[in-house]
């Protein structure tokens, strides 16, 4: 049930889709049902040990499964989603987005095993200037669905060297190179964890943070995204 105060602010402010632009029904929250059908799914959960996010990571740390909730492409509505919650101050349309892949991948046995939810943690830097973590309100949405705690003291980052977004795909690994750092081994040590970040186009990132918590002891991943940039 819609209350009629909302549908008195949709009448006085109306809401739009963060895709397409359209006007929100009272019933719809940032996205639009269509907008939300349109999306370019991975279907990842379905078969989560041997997809192409599976296979970039394979062999460079102990990874588990992958997902992803949609291919990434700036040809696609979808896109403009990922870019209001991590650079237009929504972080309400990220835990909503959390709870929408939860949602779909909870239906496989995708979380079965899991111990923990990591955020890829920003700079101190980069909070201060962006007010929010964006991974983190995607974990507090995938919590919402699946129980699962959110473990913040796993790992750190040192700094800031810019964003990945225009860098080549060298540039992408080495511009992550010793970023990372493991905070609390005990959160970690002997534990399943699933790794959260916004967006994969090379995995650099999640490989470093990874291989920053590795030294806690038989750390085991699995891995969950919005976005994936589809494989040329």
């Amino acid at each position: 049930m819609v209350s009629i105060l909302t549908r008195i602010f949709d009448l006085v402010a109306p809401r739009t889709c963060s895709c397409c632009g359209n006007r929100l029904s009272p019933t719809e929250e940032y996205i639009c049902v269509n907008c939300l059908l349109d999306f370019p799914r991975t279907n990842f959960q379905f078969d989560p040990y041997e997809n192409s996010m599976a296979h970039m990571f394979r062999g460079k740390f102990p990874v588990e499964r992958c997902g992803a909730f949609f291919y990434y492409s700036k040809k696609e509505n979808s896109v403009h989603a990922i870019h209001d919650f991590k650079y237009h101050h929504m972080p309400a349309l990220a835990v909503l987005m959390g709870r929408m892949v939860a949602h779909e991948y909870a239906t496989t046995a995708f979380f079965d095993g899991i111990d923990g939810i990591v955020p890829v943690p920003l700079s101190k830097a980069s909070m201060l200037r962006r007010g929010y973590n964006q991974c983190y309100h995607l974990a507090v949405g995938i919590q919402e669905v699946t129980g699962l705690p959110i473990l913040r003291k796993v790992v750190g980052r040192r700094r800031f060297r810019g964003s990945q977004t225009k860098r080549s795909s060298e540039e992408r690994w080495e511009n992550v190179k010793d970023v990372f750092y493991l905070k609390e081994a005990t959160q970690a040590a002997h534990r399943h964890l699933l790794l959260i970040d916004d967006v994969v186009t090379t995995g650099a990132t999640l490989c470093a943070c990874a291989q920053a918590i590795l030294p806690a002891g038989d750390v085991r991943f699995s891995i969950l995204t919005i976005g994936m940039v589809r494989p040329s």
